[in-house]
């Protein structure tokens, strides 16, 4: 017992160890493991069915009397065949990713811009400004693909990439430049000032000082706005037409959907690989996201 207990037993003590109420296996299968196990199970089990439908023969695929609705007898690779050879597939996923890549730059670029006028420069008005941005978010793309596909006709772009390229950064450069905002602001103010004692530029300052300081920020930005517009739907199926053009949202949906008739294993295919890349940029950046999260709420 130390002494200020001494004097005065009726101190207050925490004994509490950490997580120690984890010690005990019943509870820590109740609070951790059985949670855990759902979440996993919700997370992954959409991509097991796309796995086991891409690889079912035809005949499984409706004969729940016969077969197992989660279980696959007697594999094909006949669907992924026809989804690569017989179909535009590939085409749809190199127009998706050189959309995915162009758009995010433009957006980040912009972003970036935006956000370091408005939380470092420190301009009039800065405030009001930022908060209207982020409500540019809020607006629904089904309300503004209409004005924009007439400028994309005055530009005379429909049906090509560049439309798409053009057309996702009005809904990717808001949500971004909030994001970078927040976290920005969490960079302290007295390593700019140092920097502009020294001499540097208001550039110099974003490139050498900044931008090298808020990589999680960017990664986080640069993760959203490319899965947003690999996913994206309204506006490639407003603004392209062809096939050879589609993007795998759209393609997928356009080409192997026809009538009544779903080409249900080429479809979980397609929606399979279609969802790997973005699966493979969060494996690999995951930590910086979360951080970069972090630093954006942080006041």
């Amino acid at each position: 017992m130390s002494i200020t207990e001494q004097t005065n037993p009726h101190v207050l003590t925490d004994d509490a160890q950490g997580m120690s109420y984890l010690n005990r296996l019943p509870r820590r299968i109740v609070v951790l493991y059985l949670p855990l196990a759902v979440f996993v199970f919700v997370l992954l089990f959409p991509f097991y069915w796309m796995a086991i439908t891409a690889v079912k023969p035809n005949s499984q695929l409706t004969d729940y009397s016969n077969f197992s609705p989660f279980w696959v007898v007697q594999p094909t690779l006949d669907h992924i065949k026809y989804l690569l050879f017989e179909t535009s597939y590939p085409g749809w996923l190199w127009n998706t990713l050189v959309v995915a890549v162009c758009a995010t730059a433009l957006s980040l670029v912009a972003s970036v811009l935006a956000a370091y006028a408005i939380e470092r420069v420190r301009f009039s008005g800065s405030r009001p400004v930022g908060l209207l941005i982020f409500l540019a978010y809020l607006v629904p793309p089904s309300i503004l693909f209409i004005p924009l596909a007439v400028i994309v006709f005055k530009f005379g772009i429909y049906d090509t990439k560049l439309a798409l390229i053009f057309t996702y950064p009005t809904f990717l450069i808001p949500f971004c430049t909030w994001l970078l905002m927040g976290y920005f602001r969490s960079i302290p103010f007295e390593l700019e000032e140092s920097a502009l004692v020294d001499g540097a530029s208001r550039w110099q300052i974003l490139v050498k000082v900044i931008l090298p300081l808020a990589v999680p920020g960017l990664i986080s930005a640069g993760i959203f706005a490319f899965t947003l517009s690999w996913n994206e739907f309204i506006y490639a199926l407003t603004f392209i037409q062809s096939s050879e053009n589609k993007t795998v949202p759209v393609g997928v949906l356009t080409e192997l959907v026809r009538g009544d008739v779903f080409e249900w294993g080429s479809l979980m295919a397609g929606a399979l690989f279609g969802s790997l890349p973005v699966v493979i940029l969060y494996s690999f950046f995951v930590d910086y996201y979360v951080s970069s999260m972090t630093g954006a709420v942080k006041e």
